[in-house]
C-alpha cells in the first residue's frame, strides 16, 4: 500500500477541524479578546463567586477548545485565568488546559496527515529531510525549546512534533513542562488586572518579550540545547 496515500476516513477528522476553526476565527474573534474580557469582568466575577466549581470547569473546557481549534484568543484566555483564578490555581488551570488542547489537535493531525507526510520527507534528499531528521535526533531538546521561547505559533509547534511523528507521551511531557514558565508569565499578568482595568490600561502582551522575562527564557532553552551542543562538541 502506497504509504503517502491520505485515507478519506483519517482526513474527515481533521477537515471538520479546520472546518470549526474556520468558523471560530469569523464569528468568535470579537468574542474573545481583551476588550470582551474588559466589558464582562464583573459578570465573570459574579459568575465566579456563584459557581467556583463549574467556573473552573467551564473556563478550563474553553480554553481546550480554543487551542485545539487555534482559535483567536489564547493569550486572553491565559489572563482570564489569572483574573478569575490568582496566580495559583490559574497557572495550573492555563497550563493543564493549553496541554490538552495541544493534545487533541496533535492527535488529529497525526491521525490524518502525518504518516503520509512524514513518508514524503523520508523519501526526500535534501534541506527538508536533513532538517527534519536533526530534529528526531534531539526531539526532547528541540521540543523544549520551541516551548520555553515562543517563537512559532503554539499550534504551529503542534502541527510539526505531529507530521514529525513524535511520540505521544515525550510530546505531552515537553509541552507541559515547556509551557510553564510562559504560563506563569500570563497568569501573573492576568491576576493583576484589576489594577489594570481599574487604570483604564490595558496589559502589556508583549511583556514575555521584555528583557528580564525573556532572558531566563533563553536561558532555559539554552540548558535544553546543552545535551544536543555537548554531543557536536565531541564529534568535532
Amino acid at each position: 500500500m502506497d504509504r503517502t496515500h491520505f485515507p478519506a476516513k483519517r482526513l474527515l477528522p481533521l477537515a471538520l477541524f479546520l472546518l470549526v476553526a474556520v468558523l471560530g476565527a469569523v464569528f468568535l474573534r470579537e468574542h474573545l479578546n481583551f476588550d470582551a474580557l474588559r466589558e464582562n469582568r464583573q459578570a465573570l466575577l459574579a459568575f465566579r463567586d456563584a459557581n467556583l466549581l463549574f467556573s473552573v470547569l467551564l473556563f478550563i473546557l474553553a480554553y481546550v477548545a480554543i487551542v485545539a481549534f487555534s482559535l483567536p484568543g489564547a493569550a486572553v484566555a491565559s489572563l482570564t485565568g489569572g483574573f478569575l483564578f490568582g496566580l495559583f490555581p490559574g497557572a495550573v488551570f492555563n497550563v493543564t488546559a493549553a496541554t490538552m488542547g495541544a493534545i487533541i489537535i496533535f492527535s488529529v493531525v497525526r491521525a490524518g496527515l502525518a504518516e503520509g507526510l512524514k513518508a514524503r520527507i523520508d523519501a526526500t534528499d535534501g534541506t527538508v529531510k536533513r532538517l527534519s531528521d536533526g530534529i528526531r535526533q534531539n526531539e526532547v531538546p528541540v521540543l523544549l525549546t520551541m516551548r520555553l521561547v515562543p517563537v512559532l505559533p503554539f499550534f504551529v509547534t503542534n502541527l510539526i512534533a505531529a507530521i514529525l511523528g513524535v511520540g505521544l507521551v515525550r510530546f505531552v511531557w515537553t509541552t507541559f513542562v515547556g509551557i510553564i514558565p510562559g504560563g506563569v508569565v500570563y497568569t501573573w499578568v492576568g491576576a493583576g488586572l484589576g489594577e489594570v482595568f481599574a487604570r483604564g490600561e490595558s496589559p502589556d502582551l508583549g511583556i514575555i518579550f521584555e528583557p528580564h522575562v525573556l532572558g531566563p527564557l533563553l536561558g532555559l532553552a539554552l540548558l535544553a540545547l546543552l545535551p544536543v551542543l555537548l554531543r557536536r562538541f565531541v564529534k568535532v
